[in-house]
């Protein structure tokens, strides 16, 4: 009897190794259905295969990079699109591109051991999903364990303590604070909707260097995948100059960073646009974008100040003012950071300082936009 029992268990246990072996060897799919309740797990979308913490995008799940990201308290960021098969997303030169119903965008935002040296590893903290469902947007932040095994829903959001050593060797320790599911629309609200906010033509026109370690135009790869439609050329379609490249002009480097850290709000349909401070890439007016403008509102946001930006004085401007505050009644943007991003900040100290005053602000093929008051 001992004889037949032994291969008995040597056959189920073949069995069961050929099992494993088989959903080992067939990933499955992507699981999004608009229809039903938001999942429990990160794991539970499929969106990644593996080791869940590695973020090996599953077949579907296309990475992509902004040229210039929103500063999330120096968090690194992993991002990722999926659409639906068989759908695509129209080209659009000005506008957040509008993702088809059933499309997700997958952002992680994690911080490096040490930057220095990232095979040290790294911790995720938190995954936002942004569902495209027919009634519109809807976000959802999942807050990773810490066995980096999964990460769960958890629509109140949340706050831990994270520490990293950055590339210059710095220590850094400092309160993470993940929105709820209501404060994702302070920032994604615009035109009375919710809507993603970094994916746009001008902020992924360029190269991406993908697993197969080959370089490619992200917006040329997103035609070849069928997922953009209507792209003609990469070449001749906006591009904006990335902050931090220093080989730009430096105010193609600012604008660019206002676009990605205030535009959301302060552009028309945003929550801002009451202040008439709009800090679009593609707006034109210098009274807009601050020169010699008065604060809507004064008070302590102001901090005694009379104008958004004075040229030639960042110290006398508003917009530096309330960049380099911690305070929040004054700080800005409101929600997203604990910390100043010294780089950043820096960033818009020297365009305010260079700007003349009777032409603080030329663009391109323009003749003097502004006049000293």
């Amino acid at each position: 009897m001992r004889k037949y029992s032994f291969y008995i268990y040597l056959f189920l246990g073949i069995c069961l190794s050929i099992q494993l072996y088989q959903c080992k060897q067939v990933p499955k799919e992507v699981q999004v259905d608009i229809t039903k309740p938001v999942l429990d797990k990160l794991s539970d979308y499929h969106f990644f295969s593996g080791d869940i913490k590695l973020l090996n995008p599953n077949k579907g799940v296309v990475p992509y990079q902004l040229i210039n990201p929103l500063f999330t308290d120096y968090a690194q960021k992993l991002r990722f699109i999926y659409v639906p098969a068989g759908k695509t997303v129209p080209y659009n030169e000005t506008e957040v591109l509008d993702f088809p119903i059933g499309s997700c965008i997958i952002k992680n935002f994690f911080y490096y051991n040490d930057e220095r040296d990232t095979t040290k590893g790294r911790k995720i903290i938190e995954t936002r999903i942004l569902i495209h469902r027919k009634e519109g947007w809807e976000a959802y932040p999942y807050i990773w364990n810490a066995e980096q095994t999964d990460a769960f829903l958890k629509v109140a959001g949340g706050e831990t303590q994270v520490e990293w050593i950055n590339k210059e060797g710095e220590k850094f320790k400092t309160a993470y604070s993940i929105p709820n599911k209501n404060q994702c629309k302070s920032c994604h609200w615009n035109h009375e909707k919710f809507t993603p906010i970094g994916p746009k033509v001008s902020n992924l026109n360029g190269d991406m260097q993908y697993a197969d370690g080959k370089k490619r135009n992200q917006l040329d790869r997103w035609a070849t995948l069928g997922i953009l439609k209507g792209l003609k050329c990469p070449a001749t379609s906006p591009r904006m100059s990335a902050w931090n490249d220093t080989s730009a002009d430096l105010q193609s480097r600012a604008l660019g960073y206002l676009d990605a850290n205030c535009a959301h709000c302060h552009s028309a349909g945003g929550q801002a646009s009451t202040s008439g401070l709009l800090l679009s890439i593609i707006e034109k007016d210098p009274t807009k974008l601050g020169v010699f403008k008065s604060p809507v509102a004064a008070g302590i946001g102001s901090g005694g100040r009379l104008y958004d930006i004075v040229p030639g004085l960042p110290d006398s401007s508003i917009l530096y003012y309330r960049m380099q505050s911690l305070n929040p009644g004054v700080m800005m943007p409101e929600l997203g950071r604990h910390v100043v991003h010294k780089e950043g900040v820096a960033l818009i100290y020297q365009w305010i300082a260079q700007m003349d005053k009777t032409h603080p602000i030329v663009f391109p093929n323009d003749k003097a936009v502004c006049t000293i008051k």
